[in-house]
């Protein structure tokens, strides 16, 4: 690949893809295989230069993703052919389990997670044996309640304090999120949670799914939402739904962070 300048640093967005399962999430661990390592490790070889990447935020371990962003900096103006050929390089580099979409010019003070302004998660359930879908979907034979489930979730929308639904001892500054969609949907043979917000919280969607099945069951009713929100406490809330059944399916910029060839 042919390098225009070799006078300044340059920033750029990576958009990926990846199955989960084989990894233990997004960021990297001491002693587990992460998505982060896997190709950080790949470009830093096909470039020759150590590099480190920046995420859009942390998957856990066995959650997929449709569409992460991440930021690296390197000393070249590539061409749009030369990104896509980098691209190339890289899919055929990889493990199957990770997948390049696209490599992007942004400007240099662009953030993947600080200049992320929505977020989307879909979880599958499916409500059938189906063996083609081990390990992408949470197989749930029991009779669930999709109308209750949908009026318990309008209570998650708006700007509120999470923390119910957020794993214990994290580092965040705040709980407050601000929920923009949140709405399950039901197809042939499985059901389809759709959740988008400004950011979220550690193990927040799968908290919020596992106490909306329980709604969905009757445990809980759709106002203890509510209740459970004002709580500020996890215990209060469901147990988490397995991480294979949880998708990262988009992450959305503000369009003047991406840059046309040439600037």
């Amino acid at each position: 690949m042919q390098l225009q300048s070799q006078t300044e640093r340059l920033r750029y967005f990576i958009d990926i893809a990846y199955d989960g399962g084989p990894y233990h999430g997004w960021q990297r661990q001491p002693q587990s295989i992460t998505v982060q390592e896997v190709l950080e490790g790949a470009l830093s070889t096909l470039l020759r230069k150590e590099l480190s990447l920046v995420g859009a935020g942390r998957t856990d371990a066995g959650v997929h993703a449709a569409q992460l962003y991440a930021h690296f900096d390197y000393e070249a103006a590539w061409t749009p052919e030369e990104m896509k050929h980098l691209q190339f390089r890289l899919n055929r580099f990889l493990p199957e389990a990770i997948a390049v979409n696209s490599i992007l010019r942004v400007g240099d003070e662009a953030h993947a997670r600080f200049d992320a302004t929505r977020r989307s998660y879909v979880y599958k359930v499916h409500t059938f044996k189906n063996p083609f879908m081990v390990n992408q979907s949470y197989f749930f034979e029991k009779e669930l309640d999709l109308n209750k489930m949908n009026e318990a979730a309008h209570f998650l929308l708006g700007k509120q304090d999470f923390k119910c639904f957020s794993r214990s001892n994290t580092d965040v500054k705040t709980y407050l999120c601000e929920i923009l969609e949140a709405q399950w949907i039901k197809q042939e043979n499985s059901l389809l949670f759709k959740i988008s917000a400004d950011r979220f919280l550690r193990n927040m969607v799968r908290a919020v799914v596992g106490t909306l099945l329980e709604v969905g069951l009757g445990k809980l009713n759709p106002q203890d939402l509510k209740t459970i929100i004002a709580s500020r406490t996890r215990s209060e809330a469901g147990a988490s739904a397995p991480a294979h059944g949880l998708y990262l399916t988009e992450v959305r910029y503000p369009e003047e962070i991406f840059l046309p060839y040439g600037k």
